[in-house]
């Protein structure tokens, strides 16, 4: 019932992508291979800010096996439950990481038999390769969320989950009326963690991650859980994946990589907002 997402654009002129045995091909010649792993990398080399842009292969490696381990799959349920909500549809992750919440989704539409057409991206060629050898019912796509190589008013739903939205971008590729799914730290996320590696914590005054008059807030619903982590592999592999690896005060690393369990709270915001019809 899942099936790639086919409406590709070229990224050097935006005219349609065709595919073709094991490339993608737009009328002016440009020829895009499709990996050995099953995706095709859309981001020119004139358009990245550093050789090897997004995370690394560590990050993505240790988000791999900490999500596998069930941590997040509150998270990964709620997403779900929203987007199928909705019926047969195109759907785009942007920032999809490794996967795991697209992998997620599609295996719970083929037990309610919705049909989606699917594709994710990032710009991380580590992530997507690790994606693509986990699930070839999705197109996915070295790319960037300020480029995204999709035809206007292709997509359904639009998920940006942890990452960084480009407003103007998605709303050229969603359909009007089509939906922005966004998950993001609540104020309590990870906090245990948190006041172990920073020398001092910050509070974030609460706002909505888009300020843009065409996306209303249609739905916002707040996720809390407990994460028990019970070996410092698993609190290895959270720190890895974070940007509190690079953040956090070397004191406060040094204790962190002492411990062996930690009682966490995972507490997120699942937002829904609808793209206006002009």
């Amino acid at each position: 019932m899942t099936q790639p997402l086919q409406q590709l654009i070229c990224p050097l002129d935006r005219d349609p992508l065709e595919q073709s045995e094991r490339s993608w091909c737009c009328e002016h010649g440009h020829s895009f291979d499709v990996a050995r792993q099953g995706y095709v990398n859309l981001l020119p080399v004139q358009k990245k800010r550093s050789k090897d842009p997004g995370d690394s292969k560590a990050m993505i490696t240790a988000r791999r096996h900490f999500l596998q381990q069930g941590h997040y799959q509150p998270i990964a349920s709620a997403i779900a439950e929203t987007v199928l909500s909705s019926g047969n549809q195109a759907i785009l992750d942007a920032g999809c990481g490794e996967g795991y919440y697209l992998n997620y989704l599609t295996a719970a539409a083929e037990q309610q038999d919705t049909e989606l057409a699917v594709a994710g991206l990032d710009i991380s060629k580590w992530a997507i390769q690790a994606a693509a050898k986990r699930d070839k019912q999705v197109n996915w796509m070295v790319a960037s969320n300020s480029a995204i190589p999709l035809a206007d008013s292709s997509v359904d739903s639009l998920l940006c989950i942890f990452g960084f939205p480009v407003t103007d971008e998605f709303k050229r590729v969603l359909k009007p009326g089509g939906r922005l799914i966004m998950v993001d730290p609540g104020a309590e996320h990870l906090q245990q963690l948190k006041a172990i590696i920073y020398a001092q914590l910050k509070t974030k005054p609460k706002t909505l991650p888009i300020n843009d008059s065409q996306f209303q807030l249609d739905s916002e619903q707040r996720l809390s859980f407990p994460v028990s982590l019970s070996s410092q592999e698993a609190i290895d592999n959270l720190l890895v994946m974070t940007p509190h690896l690079y953040r956090g005060s070397a004191e406060g690393l040094k204790k962190a990589a002492q411990l062996n369990q930690i009682e966490l709270t995972a507490d997120v915001w699942l937002r829904v907002f609808t793209l206006s019809v002009e």
